[in-house]
């Protein structure tokens, strides 16, 4: 279960900081506000770029707390540029350096419950990773890119993927 979560986890996350670099850097070039850039959406009911980054944070660090037995750290969602976001994914992918890798030992089995919306939910551990984490993981990657990619940051599929693995 370490090995399918927490490498993934931090590679995607490095990823993620490459889009973001980019995209600071596109404002910079283009002279727009950086605010301008992670307050935009794919549509009006979506999250902003920003929330999308978070929430990519928040799913990887809860994932990976709930499947090693530790607490989640809870992180403020008060981030209004980009080094401040670029920052978050630095403290995440920390937390997640510090898991011990044998204290996944079992967690394909153990029991995880969330509380979502005020609902409480239960899970399994191997069908919380696959089926919840990752697509929940995966969505927010793609929405951040997309939102980027949208307001015309030079991207391309290895940006998103984060190279070929080694």
């Amino acid at each position: 279960m370490y090995e399918s979560s927490v490498p993934v986890f931090i590679r995607l996350l490095d990823a993620l900081g490459g889009v973001l670099k980019k995209g600071q850097q596109s404002c910079t070039d283009r002279k727009i506000p950086e605010s301008v850039m992670l307050q935009s959406r794919l549509a009006p009911d979506m999250f902003p770029l920003s929330r999308q980054v978070q929430i990519a944070c928040d799913m990887v660090k809860g994932g990976g707390a709930r499947l090693a037995g530790v607490a989640v750290p809870s992180y403020p969602d008060d981030e209004v540029d980009f080094a401040q976001l670029l920052a978050r994914i630095e403290k995440t992918k920390s937390f997640l350096r510090e898991l011990d890798k044998a204290s996944f030992e079992g967690s394909d089995k153990r029991t995880v419950t969330l509380k979502i919306a005020g609902n409480e939910m239960q899970f399994v551990g191997q069908p919380y990773l696959l089926l919840f984490v990752l697509p929940n993981f995966y969505f927010h990657l793609t929405a951040a890119y997309a939102i980027l990619r949208h307001n015309g940051v030079a991207l391309e599929k290895r940006d998103f993927i984060g190279g070929l693995p080694n």
